[in-house]
């Protein structure tokens, strides 16, 4: 199953369960459910809550896919520099999980 990006950057706006999907179009149309969670089915729940724009949604998507690659990138890193100091696969591997 593929990572949610973008439930998680829309949980980074307002606070709390601000928002949820639309089960229905503007004609009244029933939004079929592996349709709906996109941006434009987003609709506010939470008094209070205001939308971000789609701009800062997929700017905020794009940032926690680079903190992904990111955090990947510094545990090859740290395997790498680990092996360069002599320790085995095993070890490496009791030490950071793969």
């Amino acid at each position: 199953m593929s990572k949610d990006y973008l439930q998680d950057a829309l949980a980074t706006f307002n606070s709390g369960s601000w928002y949820g999907w639309k089960k229905v179009d503007a004609q009244g149309n029933k939004i079929p459910n592996d349709q709906r969670m996109c941006y434009e089915c987003i609709e506010i729940i939470k008094d209070g809550a205001t939308m971000p724009s789609k701009a800062e949604v997929e700017a905020k998507i794009a940032e926690l896919k680079q903190e992904e690659i990111n955090k990947t990138n510094a545990k090859a890193s740290a395997k790498s520099k680990l092996q360069a100091l002599g320790l085995t696969t095993e070890e490496i591997k009791a030490l950071i999980g793969q």
